[in-house]
């Protein structure tokens, strides 16, 4: 029996201690790894809880916000954005630090539902937002009228929270998503070394992907860009109108006329909500500033709604396309992938409420009073208004904002009453894209 040289010996100890070493130091970044996933996670969740509430809370303190039926839109989307954060994040982030389900399968059902429930009815609450700003934007202030009733809104946020039902509840409770790959679930069960108690496996079947995605993203997603592009080229339309009304109004005549300025509402110097002043004719130079303003209007437009449907896509697109891909490449897709793609989802309920609610003047006054106490200084502004026997001022109002129409009195010309409802629709038009 040969024996070990003292060389070989050393050689032993020093390759088991390094060993050791790689495997302490392993186990050191997993568990750094575990701590910034977490306190990432964590940020997220919390975030989402806090935003999604605070504007729930808004609109129950503030009556103003409660008078717009769009309103009513955003704060049903935020609710269930909240849940989206108070129920579905946390066990998805327990379960992705921890690396195992606790909660038994029938919960793992539940969870499943819940998720599928809460984020398609987010996708269609956005929907439902862009259909109704379609309406306002783009048909006369009559037709919006008639057709955003308030039952009609009840139908519609009715509808956000029954049609996610059936593709959620009702088919994973009965397994209908599994049929024909329950083999399939089976051995990815037994891939991780788990059971049917210590792992939740969520699997859908051709059939399920598409319809499930139809509906809960492809469709949404249609109208939505639909609706936004059609917004976009009516408010365009309504910028164009207005310069020529300007372009019309702004030739040179003689003597004087009051020309009555309305700003608005929002000024903190009562004096600055209207003023009179008199001209004697208007220069041509005027011109330049109109064309600057329209140039600032459409940048601002295309860019508000890129940001909208830029962050829609980039949050659900990657996983509607790997849900519907997936199947039909024979599961192929990594889980680590498809966690990525499943919380780059939820990261969308987070950024819901800074671009619905946040951009919305309205909200973000009653945020201010909210988030200071009710300080005086972020307290809504009264309206004030300046009497005039020959009046051809007219405010409008669009998701709670008050717009300032500038006319001028003309001893021998007046703006006809298609060139008011123009400069209406034009101002109805920039103030919606500036709350979208």
């Amino acid at each position: 029996m040969a024996t070990a040289s003292p060389q070989q010996l050393l050689d032993d100890l020093m390759n088991t201690g390094q060993h050791q070493d790689q495997q302490q130091q392993q186990k050191f970044l997993s568990s750094l790894e575990t701590i910034v996933l977490t306190i990432f996670l964590s940020i997220i969740i919390i975030m989402t809880v806090f935003g999604n509430l605070l504007v729930m809370v808004a609109l129950c303190k503030d009556r103003h916000l409660r008078k717009k039926k769009t309103n009513y839109f955003i704060v049903s989307l935020a609710f269930a954005d909240l849940l989206v954060a108070l129920v579905v994040m946390p066990f998805a982030a327990i379960e992705l630090t921890t690396g195992e389900w606790q909660y038994g399968e029938i919960f793992c059902l539940v969870r499943t539902s819940l998720d599928v429930l809460l984020t398609t009815a987010s996708i269609l609450h956005l929907c439902c937002i862009a259909l109704d700003r379609y309406y306002a934007i783009c048909c006369q202030p009559l037709v919006y009228r008639h057709k955003m009733t308030p039952v009609r809104v009840a139908v519609m946020l009715g509808g956000c929270w029954l049609i996610p039902t059936f593709i959620s509840f009702l088919p994973i409770m009965q397994s209908w998503n599994a049929i024909g790959i329950e083999d399939i679930i089976e051995e990815r069960r037994a891939l991780i070394g788990g059971s049917n108690d210590t792992s939740c496996v969520f699997l859908v079947n051709q059939p399920y992907a598409l319809v499930c995605s139809a509906v809960a993203f492809y469709v949404p997603l249609a109208l939505m860009v639909l609706a936004y592009q059609r917004i976009y080229v009516t408010a365009m339309t309504h910028v164009r109108q207005i310069e020529t009304l300007q372009r019309a109004g702004s030739a040179p005549i003689t003597g004087t006329a009051p020309v009555v300025t309305v700003r608005s509402s929002t000024s903190s110097d009562p004096s600055d909500h209207y003023h009179l002043k008199k001209t004697t004719g208007s220069s041509s130079s005027e011109q330049g500033p109109i064309a600057n303003s329209r140039m600032r209007v459409e940048t601002k437009a295309a860019k508000t709604l890129a940001v909208i449907m830029g962050c829609f896509c980039l949050c659900w697109a990657p996983f509607f396309i790997t849900n519907v891909v997936d199947p039909f490449i024979h599961y192929s897709v990594p889980w680590q992938l498809w966690t990525a793609w499943l919380w780059l989802g939820y990261i969308n309920s987070g950024l819901n409420p800074f671009l619905y609610a946040f951009l919305n003047r309205a909200f973000r006054r009653a945020f201010l009073v909210i988030l200071c106490c009710g300080d005086e200084r972020y307290a809504r502004q009264g309206s004030y208004s300046y009497g005039h026997t020959h009046r051809a001022c007219s405010a409008a109002s669009v998701n709670g904002t008050s717009m300032a129409l500038r006319l001028s009195f003309l001893p021998n010309r007046s703006y006809s009453d298609n060139g008011r409802m123009m400069l209406a629709n034009e101002q109805e038009s920039q103030d919606s894209l500036g709350q979208l």
